[in-house]
């Protein structure tokens, strides 16, 4: 092989390999932007939650007509832990495997399963697409189902 071309094998491999390195860095780029903007956006929700499960006036204005508005308080309470574990299920901060473990946990509340009752459906056409929402969806409606007052209530 000439030099020439043996120059040129060397420069075009180099060239490939920084495109590749610079291609994984660009989509490393993008997952944590990605990342960024679910917490920031989780953040935004969960001020809100805050807000609205604190204040009663505020409480009433988006209170469904059928319920009352302690009772919703008290719910939006039970979706901002929810939302919270679903944030860091969302970030990889839940292990693999620990995710039945959290949602029984949550779901050991009896306003976090009140909630769920209420508002489950609400969640599972949210998550609808979504596959790692859809995995946490299922998670806590299977530990809302698993409880034993959920088990006693239904027979």
């Amino acid at each position: 092989m000439k030099l020439t071309t043996a120059v040129i094998a060397a420069g075009t491999a180099a060239a490939l390999t920084i495109a590749a390195v610079g291609a994984a860095r660009l989509r490393q780029d993008a997952r944590h932007q990605t990342e960024r903007n679910d917490a920031v956006v989780a953040r935004n929700h969960l001020d809100w939650l805050a807000q609205i499960s604190t204040t009663p006036d505020l409480a009433k204005l988006w209170a469904p007509e059928d319920m009352d508005v302690e009772e919703y308080m008290q719910l939006l309470k039970a979706n901002q832990l929810i939302c919270m574990l679903s944030l860091r299920d969302r970030l990889g901060l839940v292990r693999d495997g620990h995710l039945p473990f959290s949602a029984s946990m949550v779901m050991s509340s009896d306003v976090c399963r009140r909630y769920w009752h209420r508002f489950g459906d609400l969640r599972v056409q949210e998550a609808e697409g979504d596959e790692r929402a859809e995995q946490f969806t299922r998670a806590l409606d299977q530990a809302a189902k698993n409880h034993p007052q959920a088990r006693s209530s239904a027979a």
